[in-house]
């Protein structure tokens, strides 16, 4: 057991879930902030707190007041890059200042980013990306965070360290901005109607650019290690599966798993073509006595579109971070398929082989 009392803010996503079910299993005490209860009765304590009000952020967050460690996963999307801004600074100054008027011994932030960081989301950049690349014009929240989190560390006196992942792969109940969720409950579909496997992304990207993702399992190690790690302190880390992936090699892969054939890709709209396919995801709801999560929060369709129509390499330099000593990694199309498996026997998504 350790003495440690860590807040998870962002309880509810796919980072956080797995830092606070990871972090709870190794003995940390653990509270979670999120917006909608947790499923299931989980083995930490649930803090309903809005991190947008100053006032109830600081009357929300009276029963943390022993954390000495903040995960910072929460976050909230808006479509313009310059509206990013505001509400996510807010949520981590307002989250700062509520533990800071609790007297909370902190010592140690993790805040996560991504590879947005360096412009993934404008188009082409330079890769393999590195930490101290220099950063482009704005708006990026990252930046508006990461500069915050710094001046607040020097005024308050923790540490700190940055962690920029991608694809980042979990699952978490309502958090429909997932890959997994869109591989898996496109593959479900496609394999009721009977079809083949199509990619149905970009042909470019499928067989012309490199991609990494990151599994949450590996990145709730991380920001355990990062807390007590002396070359953690203060600094930023890409951090990946440690490989990398063509999406036609993955396809075939998930067909194989699948039992299902596959055939040559088929650029689609998933946005314009996946919302009308409820009526088959309910079928399959009751086919396969899963879990009766609605369609509309199992899965967003356009970040699958984001994704799988990205035509440049999406690759991150993950040496700083192995050199600072954090080894773990996966094999990624392993992992998918694991983590896929996952979801059958969660029934969340049908079984790969009923």
């Amino acid at each position: 057991m350790t003495t440690d009392s860590a807040l998870v803010a962002g309880a509810g996503g796919v980072i956080g879930r797995s830092v606070a079910e990871g972090f709870a299993r190794a003995g940390i005490k653990v509270r979670g902030v999120s917006r909608r209860p947790p499923q299931g009765s989980p083995s930490w304590e649930h803090l309903p707190v809005d991190l947008l009000d100053p006032s109830a952020a600081r009357e929300g967050l009276r029963p943390a007041a022993d954390t000495t460690r903040l995960v910072f996963a929460a976050y909230i999307e808006r479509t313009d890059l310059a509206e990013q801004v505001a509400p996510n600074v807010e949520l981590l100054d307002n989250t700062l200042g509520a533990l800071a008027a609790a007297g909370a011994p902190l010592e140690h932030v993790t805040l996560y980013q991504g590879n947005k960081y360096y412009g993934s989301h404008l188009g082409r950049f330079k890769t393999p990306a590195k930490e101290d690349d220099p950063r482009l014009i704005g708006p990026n929240f990252y930046y508006d965070q990461e500069d915050l989190l710094r001046s607040r560390a020097e005024e308050m006196g923790f540490r700190f360290t940055v962690f920029r992942p991608e694809a980042v792969m979990g699952y978490a109940q309502g958090t429909p901005m997932n890959l997994l969720m869109v591989i898996a409950t496109y593959v479900a579909v496609t394999k009721e109607l009977g079809l083949p496997l199509r990619f149905p992304g970009a042909l470019e990207a499928y067989d012309g650019i490199l991609y990494q993702m990151t599994d949450a399992q590996l990145l709730t190690r991380a920001t355990d290690w990062a807390a007590s790690a002396p070359p953690a302190a203060n600094e930023a880390f890409n951090i990946t599966n440690g490989d990398v992936i063509r999406f036609s090699h993955l396809w075939r892969a998930l067909a194989a798993h699948y039992d299902m054939p596959v055939e040559e890709p088929k650029t689609i709209v998933l946005d314009q073509h996946m919302p009308a396919q409820e009526p088959v995801w309910r079928r399959i709801v009751e086919k396969h006595a899963l879990v009766p999560t609605p369609y509309a929060e199992l899965v967003d369709w356009r970040f699958g579109d984001m994704i799988l129509n990205s035509t440049w390499d999406n690759v991150s330099s993950t040496i700083k971070l192995r050199t600072a000593g954090f080894q773990d990694c996966y094999d990624t199309e392993q992992r998918l398929l694991e983590l896929l498996d996952d979801l059958g026997r969660r029934r969340i998504v049908p079984p790969a082989r009923a």
